[in-house]
């Protein structure tokens, strides 16, 4: 999740989310700098995923949604209001409503852990759209959205590896963290081999997990919190007033991982909120869990940092401590909703309504697997059919479809609330004959969010719950 901190300098304007009292921000200045890299470290290299056909359908990366909150993050850049005036043409006026819209959009909003409420991305979009129109018109509120995007898109792309995007549903040869949103899953990869994987919460629909590849390069032990003066900051917590690391008011939990504008990965979560909607923009983990992938991409790195050595950051909550990993490793997020997996086919819920769970994306995944929709049985394509109908569905159950182009609705934006729930399963399971020892990987040595003190490389099983089943029928198996 995602926060607007105006400290000694301005956050990056490619924040996906706005700062909320329970969400991510940009890091903080730093009390104490540790460089423990090994001298010796092998480098990592940023190779790219094997090549395979892009599956994902061009609606998913060409209309990144652009929502009010998200609006108002970008305000956080001091430039983009400029860029507004200058690639625009908007005036003062203009700029300010815009503002003043997104500011109140998200002084709506609530971060109650009792919310049930539950929305969609497109509804957030058409709020977006109709009162940005309203203060800037049709035309230039279509500018206004592509500029969004373009500034999002960029946002900390890992330029070692930019010539060579991820590709759809690809197996990782080097070493690299792979995020799959619907999945709800994080993975490490060490010189292409999964070492271990963690269950974790995903940006809520109106704040979507970004996608792309970025990097992380350092560890940040007892991140503080300033509250910046917004309508949103209320209760015990205070404008201006710093928020200490270990505090149960600080959302970030007692470490922080940069990814790139707008992201990170960060702890303090609670563990039920796993597997679902559980921040604005970030990744969202444990404190439990967080403090494991410390130390693993410590030991991925070559850093020189040892439980001990955590343990002892940890202990003094008014110190913040930067760790600068030895060498930067790739974070590639990715939003992949089909995907072949230790020879199985499962479809996850498209629930950021991106219209990714298509016959025309399925027979794209299948073929970079060598399998032929067509040569499979009437009866395994019936069940894949009646999958993607289910899974091609909101957060509230309501069937995904595409957003016409200007289209708008009459709700007004008092009142919204972030989507917290998700009515119905979560994810399909359908045994195909023809895919049998081919796809990614089986999650192993999943965390789902209590303590995992084995060191990477030490544990030989696999596990295969990816921890979206539940007793409520939270996987369908077809």
């Amino acid at each position: 999740m995602i926060f607007r901190v105006k400290q000694g300098f301005i956050a990056s304007a490619l924040l996906t989310v706005v700062g909320l009292f329970a969400a991510c921000e940009q890091p903080t200045n730093l009390n104490t700098t540790v460089n423990s890299n090994a001298n010796n470290a092998a480098p990592i290299t940023a190779a790219s995923p094997a090549a395979t056909p892009r599956a994902e359908n061009p609606r998913a990366e060409a209309n990144l949604p652009v929502t009010l909150p998200v609006l108002d993050a970008m305000f956080a850049d001091e430039s983009f209001a400029g860029e507004l005036k200058s690639k625009l043409g908007l005036t003062d006026e203009q700029i300010g409503r815009l503002q003043t819209i997104s500011r109140e959009a998200v002084g709506n909003l609530s971060e109650l852990e009792t919310d049930e409420s539950t929305g969609s991305t497109t509804e957030a979009v058409k709020r977006a759209q109709e009162q940005i129109r309203s203060v800037v018109g049709e035309d230039k509120a279509a500018q206004l959205a592509g500029l969004v995007r373009e500034r999002w898109q960029q946002g900390s792309f890992d330029e070692t590896a930019a010539n060579e995007p991820p590709k759809s549903n690809s197996v990782p040869t080097d070493t690299r963290i792979v995020v799959n949103a619907p999945a709800y899953r994080m993975d490490l990869f060490k010189d292409g081999q999964l070492v271990r994987s963690y269950k974790i919460g995903i940006g809520y629909p109106e704040f979507p997990l970004p996608t792309g590849l970025r990097k992380a390069e350092t560890l940040i032990f007892n991140p503080t919190w300033t509250p910046p003066d917004e309508p949103w900051v209320k209760g015990k917590i205070q404008p201006g007033k710093k928020v200490e690391a270990g505090s149960a008011l600080n959302p970030l939990g007692p470490i922080k991982i940069p990814i790139g504008s707008p992201s990170l990965i960060h702890g303090g979560k609670n563990p039920a909120r796993l597997g679902g909607f559980a921040s604005h923009g970030c990744v969202g983990l444990t404190n439990e869990q967080v403090q494991q992938v410390a130390l693993d991409l410590a030991q991925l790195t070559g850093t020189q940092v040892t439980a001990e050595d955590a343990k002892n950051y940890l202990k003094n909550k008014t110190e913040t401590k930067n760790v600068k990993l030895s060498q930067p490793i790739p974070v590639e997020l990715r939003y992949e909703t089909i995907v072949v997996e230790d020879g199985k086919l499962k479809i996850f819920r498209d629930v950021y309504e991106r219209g990714t769970n298509t016959e025309e994306n399925l027979r794209a995944v299948l073929q970079a697997q060598g399998v032929a929709y067509d040569s499979l049985s009437e009866q395994e394509r019936a069940k894949i059919s009646e999958a993607l109908k289910q899974m091609a569905r909101d957060p509230a159950g309501n069937p995904v479809e595409a957003m016409p182009a200007g289209s708008v609705n009459n709700n007004s934006n008092k009142n919204v609330k972030e989507t917290k729930t998700i009515k119905g399963a979560k994810e399909a399971t359908i045994e195909i004959a023809a895919l049998k020892g081919k796809g990614y990987p089986v999650a192993v040595d999943l965390n789902t969010g209590g303590k995992s003190a084995k060191p990477l490389g030490t544990n030989t099983g696999k596990n295969a719950n990816t921890g979206n089943t539940n007793a409520s029928g939270q996987n369908k198996r077809f």
